[in-house]
């Protein structure tokens, strides 16, 4: 293979990992993976240090998602000659990232459930889609101000927008079988990383979020 196809999927492992939580954090002096969850990600920030910190991780976390997939672009697969495979090997690209993200080579492999990373890998490959589950996730967090169940809620949408954007049948060879594909490994993964929560929501345990609500180590996200 054809080394200039090996490199991004490195590359985008490498961005995945940088953890801008844990950057964030160290700069009000605590370990965020000794607070909350200890999960190192924006919403753990926002349980405990609120959203000025917050905001920037996640924005941080977002743009490694797109950036991954935009590294497809230093490759010779032409999006409209081989739609197909620029899609599958952008998609490969975003799991690299998001990988990266929770399993971060840069911090002791101990980083974040990956959701502002996921969201910023469907931004580049199914935009429309994406907007469509960010409105679920807005109207569920303001609802409810779970934002677990937010997540959880905009993920299970989102094989369903891509469905009812590009019609129900899996043709082979065609761009939108691939992002089906994709969208339903995307809800499940982030599903998957929802499991402590969901038990949690089930049992009436889950923590609320507050926006003003500043460092407090006793919260779980």
């Amino acid at each position: 293979m054809n080394i200039l196809y090996i490199i991004p999927p490195v590359a985008a492992y490498l961005l995945g990992s940088v953890s801008s939580a844990v950057w964030v954090a160290r700069r009000h002096g605590i370990n965020i993976r000794e607070y909350g969850s200890g999960n190192a990600g924006a919403t753990n920030i926002l349980r405990v240090l609120g959203p000025k910190a917050a905001l920037p991780v996640f924005v941080f976390d977002f743009l490694k998602g797109l950036l991954a997939v935009l590294l497809a672009g230093f490759t010779a697969l032409d999006p409209v000659e081989n739609p197909e495979l620029r899609t599958a090997y952008e998609i490969v690209l975003g799991a690299c990232a998001v990988t990266g993200h929770i399993f971060p080579v840069f911090a002791s492999f101990r980083g974040g459930k990956g959701v502002a990373t996921i969201a910023g890998v469907i931004a580049a490959i199914a935009p429309a889609p994406m907007l469509l589950s960010l409105s679920v996730f807005v109207a569920v967090l303001a609802a409810t101000h779970y934002v677990s169940l937010a997540s959880v809620s905009a993920a299970v949408s989102f094989p369903l927008f891509v469905i009812l954007l590009f019609g129900i049948a899996l043709k082979p060879d065609t761009t939108g079988s691939t992002l089906k594909i994709f969208s339903l490994a995307a809800s499940l993964m982030i599903v998957l990383t929802h499991r402590k929560n969901i038990r949690r929501l089930r049992n009436g345990s889950e923590n609320k979020i507050s926006f003003k609500r500043k460092r407090d180590a006793e919260n779980r996200a």
